[in-house]
């Protein structure tokens, strides 16, 4: 049997390189050879390092003893992966491919915040999104089934997307109209001083989530309110009934073999079939 051949992102495929960036490019982008896995490890242990570094920055107690160590090493790190980043652009083909794909994009984002920080306080705390980066943990650790696998989730998740939209159109609707009646049975005495503020109260409250800081005073009002929540056990069971039949009929489908039958020409039929489940023919004539 022959070999799966790999697979070669587009930003690699065009020019040829020179040679000392065709061995950059090994190391960097592969993890088959011995320092291209060493580099993918250093990486996820430079990301998980520096994403408790910002963690530990919002730490009132750890910013006021260690204030010049963890910027410090907020730095040392961006700097790291500034230079990583430049690293990729220079070691591909089309640099351009590169920056424009996902992970060329989660790797601009997970240096951005850093300088953006110095225009605007604060967003350097957006350097959690570096945790993004240890997607690459699959292809390190040669686990891309499981890639296969969110594929699967994502083509499900796309399919539902009509008839999940149906049904929060029915809950938006189901809110406002409960919200509305809220604001006019209670009124501002109990804390529905308006219909937009009725309508959060009956967004928390159909969710089950129940915050309690509005909560109806009339009989009338602590009825409708029961209501509400009685069918919020029941809404809350839709969306994922919807999601996992999808991903039932996702998984299903991508199991399925697509001989066409010699008798009726028909297709999708289980790879362990010995005859078609249209016509009954045998498959193998």
């Amino acid at each position: 049997m022959n070999a799966k051949p790999k697979r070669q992102h587009s930003y690699n495929q065009g020019t040829t390189l020179s040679a000392w960036r065709e061995a950059l490019n090994q190391i960097v982008f592969g993890s088959e050879t011995a320092a291209g896995r060493r580099f993918d490890i250093a990486v996820i242990v430079a990301i998980l390092l520096s994403i408790f570094v910002v963690m530990l920055d919002s730490v009132a107690d750890f910013q006021q003893r260690y204030a010049a160590a963890l910027l410090w090493a907020e730095w040392l790190f961006t700097g790291l992966f500034t230079l990583e980043y430049a690293l990729r652009l220079i070691c591909v083909r089309r640099p351009w491919l590169y920056a424009r794909s996902f992970f060329g994009i989660v790797d601009l984002l997970s240096i951005l915040p850093a300088y953006l920080g110095l225009l605007l306080p604060g967003a350097e705390y957006m350097l959690t999104l570096r945790i993004l980066r240890l997607l690459r943990i699959f292809r390190v650790l040669k686990l891309s089934e499981y890639l296969e696998e969110a594929d699967i989730l994502v083509v499900a998740l796309v399919n539902s997307v009509r008839k999940i939209t149906v049904f929060l159109y029915a809950v938006l609707t189901l809110v406002v109209v409960f919200g509305s009646l809220m604001y006019v049975v209670e009124g501002p005495a109990a804390g529905f001083t308006s219909i937009p503020k009725a309508v959060y109260w009956a967004i928390v409250t159909i969710t089950t989530v129940g915050y309690g800081d509005i909560a109806p005073k009339t009989p009338i009002g602590q009825m409708i309110a029961s209501t509400i929540m009685i069918m919020g056990y029941g809404i809350i069971a839709v969306p994922t009934g919807i999601y996992s039949a999808e991903l039932l009929n996702t998984r299903k489908n991508q199991y399925l073999d697509n001989r066409a039958c010699p008798n009726c020409g028909a297709a999708s039929h289980d790879f362990d079939a010995a005859h078609c489940k249209f016509c009954g023919h045998r498959l193998d004539e």
